[in-house]
């Protein structure tokens, strides 16, 4: 099934120096294909994700590929940061198809990881039919608005690190100062992690640790899950409703 996801075209002669300010990762690696990142607030905390690329109909345009729930706050947000900066935005009607198997021509390659395999833009069509949430869950990556939640998500605790979403070298954007206090100055108490399961339960069911509350489940697939946990509490009996727990899977 195909995601439901938005295309915003970025044109003007500052959209390069604009996104640079903004986002997570660096926009010098446009040249290698698909960029993720990800726009946060400035407590740091997760507002959206999406992969940027050149319009590869226009070298002087930049498209951003992200769930289409989040894309109208998306564009506000962005408009809102605009200012004086010689950027336009608009929502496009391209459509966007995934697949894992040999890439056609003009496909990209998803670049959190490399069994996420391919997307093509401009292409009508349903994805190729393989499970990306079996693929998400192998390999533990956050979807938006099942583990990923606006202002509530801390983009180190979902894996951005891992999964090729943030660049520490890159300079200021918006959330910097948090998300480089939180890799340089603490350790993570809470995470997304891979947990296997007795028998499924639904989404969102609370992870209880020797009855105290341990986090929750996100997505599942079969008797495997991601989960999101307090780290300092996933120890001994651990539950969701009547199953077992297991970490680490």
């Amino acid at each position: 099934m195909t995601q439901s996801r938005s295309i915003i075209r970025i044109t003007g002669e500052d959209r390069i120096e604009f996104l640079q300010g903004l986002v997570t990762n660096d926009l010098s690696k446009l040249d290698r294909g698909l960029v993720y990142a990800a726009l946060l607030t400035p407590q740091g905390k997760y507002l959206s994700d999406f992969f940027l690329f050149t319009d590869p109909s226009n070298s002087a345009a930049i498209l951003l590929d992200t769930h289409s729930d989040l894309a109208p706050g998306l564009l506000k947000r962005l408009g809102f940061y605009r200012l004086r900066a010689k950027v336009a935005l608009e929502e496009t009607d391209i459509a966007v198809r995934r697949g894992v198997s040999d890439p056609p021509p003009g496909a990209l390659r998803d670049p959190r990881h490399a069994d996420l395999g391919w997307r093509l833009y401009g292409a009508t069509g349903d994805d190729d039919g393989s499970d990306f949430d079996a693929v998400r869950v192998k390999h533990c990556i956050p979807e938006a608005l099942r583990e990923l939640i606006p202002d509530q998500t801390f983009i180190l605790e979902a894996g951005f690190e891992r999964i090729n979403g943030v660049d520490f070298k890159k300079g200021c954007y918006v959330g910097q100062e948090v998300t480089a206090r939180m890799k340089h100055k603490t350790e993570l108490r809470k995470g997304f992690v891979r947990v296997g399961l007795s028998n499924p339960v639904p989404e969102g069911t609370e992870v209880l640790a020797d009855g105290r509350a341990a986090g929750r489940v996100c997505t599942v697939v079969g008797k495997e899950a991601i989960a999101y946990l307090r780290l300092d509490r996933a120890k001994g009996s651990l539950r969701a409703g009547d199953e077992l727990v297991i970490y680490p899977a």
